[in-house]
């Protein structure tokens, strides 16, 4: 298991590993909350907090074999979350600046549900930042990216497959910023953020380039791609999508993008703007029956 002892706050390829794997392998991985620990009740704004300690992930861990230009599956196979939680509203993001006040709002978690007011709602763990290193750089753990990062995909559940373009020998796989429930946009800034564990079994696929990451669920698959523009990232999103089920169905694009008009779903992840994180959106079809996997199954 991987301790909260482990964490870094950047995907690069010059961060050592905390352990090496091979595919097929299993790890546990124990995060912090997002705020690492520094928004604990609700006397705490984030005001008062260091931002270059937030969205801590735990890793990187090393796969033996993963080499650029493959593709690293991270099956999510449970997340467990704590007892309690952290919402907050944000001085600089979202669409409601104006029309709220700085809070800090502590959620308990008991028996898989959230306590909202006189609210309770079942909880859907997720997990916020997971991803892969740069071919070169650093990207703090906060903004997403072609590698992964702060995808904030309510759909990152247990029971998903992400998939993840590897830029770098070994892959330098890690993960963090859990909560226990999230809403598309993430609008007021935040979910109910909070420390957990999650087992995740890691698969290789060799020679496999993808430009941005992928999630399969039970009945879906999407890609998920980053940027500052709605358009740019929508495009992004699409077009790896297009060129997927061309190679896998035998379709030209043509009809690939027909297909998309009449079946895909384009759908926003996170986009709490205004702010300074680029906006994540999803492009994702159903997994129609007699038709090809548009990614092969791990190895």
């Amino acid at each position: 298991m991987l301790s909260v002892s482990d964490v870094v706050f950047s995907f690069s390829p010059e961060h050592p590993p905390v352990a090496r794997v091979s595919p097929g392998d299993m790890v546990r991985f124990m995060t912090k909350d997002c705020f690492c620990d520094q928004v604990t009740g609700a006397s705490d704004l984030v005001t008062a907090i260091d931002f270059d300690r937030v969205n801590p992930a735990t890793g990187p861990v090393f796969v033996e074999g993963a080499e650029p230009g493959d593709t690293l599956c991270a099956e999510i196979l449970s997340i467990d979350v704590a007892e309690k939680g952290i919402a907050c509203t944000l001085p600089d993001s979202g669409p409601l600046i104006g029309w709220c006040e700085l809070r800090t709002k502590v959620i308990e978690v008991r028996e898989g549900k959230a306590i909202f007011n006189d609210l309770v709602f079942p909880v859907r763990p997720m997990v916020g930042v997971i991803g892969t290193a740069p071919a070169e750089g650093a990207v703090v753990c906060g903004q997403p990216g072609a590698h992964g990062g702060n995808l904030d995909c309510k759909f990152m559940t247990a029971g998903a497959k992400a998939y993840f373009p590897v830029r770098t020998r070994g892959a330098l796989f890690q993960l963090g910023d859990l909560h226990a429930s999230m809403g598309d946009g993430e609008i007021g800034g935040t979910g109910i953020e909070i420390g957990g564990t999650v087992l995740v079994r890691l698969h290789l696929i060799k020679n496999l380039p993808l430009d941005w990451p992928m999630l399969e669920t039970g009945d879906m698959i999407h890609t998920l791609a980053s940027g500052p523009e709605f358009v740019a990232v929508q495009r992004e999103a699409a077009r790896q999508m297009q060129r997927l089920i061309a190679a896998a169905w035998g379709w030209d694009e043509t009809d690939a993008a027909l297909y998309l008009s009449v079946r895909g779903d384009s759908a926003i992840c996170q986009t709490c703007q205004p702010s300074t994180f680029d906006m994540v959106l999803r492009m994702g079809i159903p997994k129609e029956p007699g038709k090809a996997r548009l990614l092969p199954l791990p190895g």
